[in-house]
């Protein structure tokens, strides 16, 4: 919870933990399907002829003993993102964003391009409340609090510093907020970004690519990296930097070899069953499990991007 008091706040479940989450740039699932977002160079020719990783049109990837891809499972678990509610739509023409700002965060930056403003004005702007803060500056801190979070994790941009006002618009009422279907919107980027990272002069990515990298070493035993603590959840923060990196290849040319030569039965098809995982995680987010292999549109305002769970059933215990 960013902010309690009358009004209830609804965010997403370890929302800190996911603003101190620290990714590896040197993790290799992302030199085989595209690019690591600070300043790697995309080199699509290097993806073996034998294991075609990335599928732009069903965003999964190709291994030799069937298709996997990340999935509403993986963002419900790994980020404790809903993926169940009202889909984040919306109108954004002919909008006042002046006057948006004014409202709801109670003050206006000097720059507005587009719609979008750079986030170390919300830092700046918005230092954490103390104990003499009135609730209207607790909700006006949760507010740029949540909007930074969105621009600088969960709907990373190319630009890295800016970030949408239409978010903003989502913050009104944060009832409200805690009913859309914030995973569903993550999914619907990161999918688009990795369609879009497989064109020969895509030099570089957005989205929230933190839950791909988690994913690939939930589901890749040689990716995963030697952690001593148990279990927590958020799941995605079990690869926090004081994991151990050593014995992990590094070499493009052997993560391919690894890929082509390791035999279903190494590959972890529903790594979530282990009894170990399964404890840590919250009761509210294993009681509805079905929704997490439906196959619908994934909406992020004017991104739609299909969620093909089809074609991966074996991850969904099928």
């Amino acid at each position: 919870m960013v902010w309690l008091g009358n009004q209830a706040m609804v965010c997403p479940h370890g929302l800190r933990e996911l603003h101190g989450l620290v990714t590896q740039p040197c993790d290799p699932i992302f030199e085989l399907y595209t690019v690591w977002p600070h300043g790697h160079v995309l080199e699509p020719h290097k993806l073996s002829s034998t294991t075609q990783l990335g599928d732009t049109v069903t965003h999964t990837f190709h291994l030799p003993y069937g298709e996997c891809t990340i999935t509403l499972e993986n963002v419900h678990l790994q980020l404790g993102l809903p993926v169940d509610g009202f889909a984040i739509t919306g109108s954004t023409s002919s909008t006042d964003w002046g006057a948006v700002c004014y409202e709801l965060l109670g003050a206006i930056p000097d720059n507005i391009n587009g719609g979008r403003i750079e986030m170390g004005w919300l830092r700046d702007t918005f230092p954490e409340p103390d104990n003499e803060s009135t609730e209207l500056e607790r909700i006006q801190y949760a507010r740029a609090y949540i909007l930074e979070m969105i621009g600088d994790y969960l709907m990373l941009d190319l630009s890295r510093n800016l970030v949408h006002l239409r978010w903003l618009l989502k913050l009104v009422d944060f009832r409200a907020t805690g009913e859309l279907s914030w995973g569903s919107a993550v999914l619907a980027t990161l999918y688009k970004e990795m369609c879009g990272a497989m064109r020969p002069n895509k030099a570089r990515i957005g989205g929230c690519l933190s839950p791909l990298q988690s994913w690939a070493r939930f589901h890749f035993s040689f990716l995963r990296p030697r952690v001593d603590h148990p279990y927590t959840f958020l799941l995605i923060t079990r690869w926090n930097p004081s994991a151990s990196y050593v014995r992990i290849p590094t070499s493009l040319e052997d993560i391919r070899l690894l890929l082509d030569q390791r035999s279903e039965a190494q590959f972890q098809w529903t790594p979530y069953e282990d009894p170990a995982i399964r404890a840590v995680i919250p009761d509210e987010f294993l009681q509805n499990p079905n929704v997490w292999h439906v196959k619908v549109p994934l909406v992020n305002y004017a991104t739609v991007e299909m969620h093909q769970s089809d074609r991966v059933l074996r991850q969904f215990r099928f």
